[in-house]
């Protein structure tokens, strides 16, 4: 993050503008609408500006910039000439004056930025990109605009309105969001959207009078196999809403990024063979925070069920009696396969496919051989990178022609994302020559040969 976002109070505040054109008039009206008291410097000053900077109770200044006129107790100043010399001067001497400034679409003489602004009042939704694409700003602004219901502004205000009577009844801060929470998921939002202001004043009594202490929850979620975007609605929903988060390093920082920003966010590990926490490790930290209220967010790489250990941890909340929800993600195979352009069925070249786990039990892997002699099948084995040169020999072995086609995809669905396509006999040799490194996923088929037709990332 290269610039901190901040919402900067300026009622009847003093703020400067260099210039009297169009762009110091856009940059005033934001300002205005703040409830400061603007100041306008410039040789000409345009009409509707004069009108803006009068309404404030302003001063109008129809001289060129002089840096003595920043005596004054300024805020914030804004260089909106027409001129670059004139407005790297004033970033200059506001720079030495530790006063705010910004200089109009000019970012090396900036200090701050002007978001793009979504105004619900009292909710203000900003959308900044450092400078680097107003244009794209505006455009998610308009986006935002139709998601977002004008009436978040009364429902802000409302509560607002409650704030403190909630703060006496529910003093601990985590249990107070939590209620908000429960409040908004309810119909109690439709009620001040509509003005039935009395009815929801009855909701608001009602829900604080009932108000207890939470119990705590577990909640169980794929997050898939690296690409943010291919969470699920209700993934993203729980891991915003969760005190506490354990994950693992199959987790992607992005995904980890979206998670709530103050949540306790505990690793894990469960890479092979070094387990920062083991696994009886990580049911009883699931136990213990929700036995203290917590609702606890158990984040998982790809799906929970498939290879995740999803139901050892849930067997133990069950015998705990702790309350779960399961949260199904895509798992590596689907996802993998479909980024690296490899279709795991195919009516020409396979009609089933199996999954399997590559990890080996005592050096040797424990796999039904005979069964997976197919021609027709796609075998995808999870974590079978380390035991890879074993599992091929194998599979010759059994009757399995040396040439069948393999794809080992390595950190799948990722920007880091690396596809190494070879044969059950020259595979493995293809491991040390790329430098293949873990997480990799690796597919075992006729359906491999589809990629060079099919790849699309």
């Amino acid at each position: 993050m290269d610039i901190f976002p901040i919402s900067l109070k300026l009622k009847q505040q003093l703020c400067l503008i260099v210039g009297g054109g169009s762009i110091a008039f856009r940059k005033a009206s934001l300002l205005a609408k703040a409830g400061a008291i603007l100041h306008v410097i410039a040789p000409e000053i345009d009409e509707n500006l004069k009108m803006l900077v009068q309404a404030s109770h302003g001063e109008l200044v129809y001289k060129p910039f002089d840096e003595a006129y920043l005596n004054k107790p300024y805020k914030l100043v804004i260089a909106a000439t027409d001129q670059p010399d004139v407005n790297h001067h004033v970033f200059v001497v506001c720079e030495q004056k530790n006063l705010l400034v910004n200089s109009v679409d000019d970012i090396p003489n900036c200090r701050f930025m002007v978001p793009a602004l979504i105004d619900r009042s009292p909710l203000v939704i900003s959308i900044a990109s450092n400078g680097t694409s107003p244009v794209l700003s505006r455009q998610l602004r308009t986006q935002l605009e139709t998601l977002i219901p004008h009436g978040m502004g009364k429902l802000a205000q409302f509560s607002g309105e409650w704030r403190k009577a909630v703060k006496e009844k529910i003093s601990n801060p985590d249990e107070r969001r939590i209620f908000w929470e429960d409040l908004y998921a309810s119909p109690f939002k439709e009620q001040v959207f509509n003005d039935n202001l009395i009815v929801a004043k009855q909701m608001m009594e009602d829900a604080l009078a009932k108000w207890t202490t939470p119990k705590g929850e577990v909640y169980l979620v794929g997050a898939g196999p690296g690409d943010p975007e291919l969470l699920t609605l209700k993934a993203l929903r729980l891991m915003q809403q969760s005190d506490v988060v354990i994950y693992d390093r199959l987790v992607s920082p992005p995904i980890l990024d979206l998670c709530r920003r103050d949540a306790d966010k505990i690793y894990v590990g469960k890479s092979r063979s070094n387990h920062a926490v083991p696994q009886e490790g990580i049911n009883q930290l699931l136990i213990q925070y929700a036995l203290e209220g917590k609702r606890v967010c158990r984040l998982k790489g790809g799906d929970p069920f498939i290879f995740g250990r999803g139901g050892e941890e849930i067997q133990e909340l069950v015998t705990a009696n702790i309350p779960f929800q399961v949260v199904p993600g895509i798992t590596a195979a689907s996802g993998c396969s479909a980024y690296a352009g490899i279709p795991l069925t195919h009516r020409d070249y396979a009609q089933s496919v199996r999954f399997l786990t590559g990890h080996l039990k005592e050096g040797s892997p424990e796999l039904p051989w005979p069964e997976l002699i197919y021609e027709n099948q796609t075998l995808v084995l999870y974590m079978g990178l380390v035991g890879l040169e074993t599992i091929c020999n194998r599979l010759i072995e059994h009757g399995q022609r040396p040439d069948m086609p393999v794809a080992l995809i390595s950190k799948g669905t990722t920007p880091e994302q690396k596809v190494i396509v070879g044969n059950l006999e020259n595979i493995a040799k293809k491991v040390v020559q790329h430098e293949v490194q873990a997480p990799t996923l690796t597919i075992i088929g006729e359906v491999v040969k589809l990629r060079e037709q099919l790849q699309w990332q």
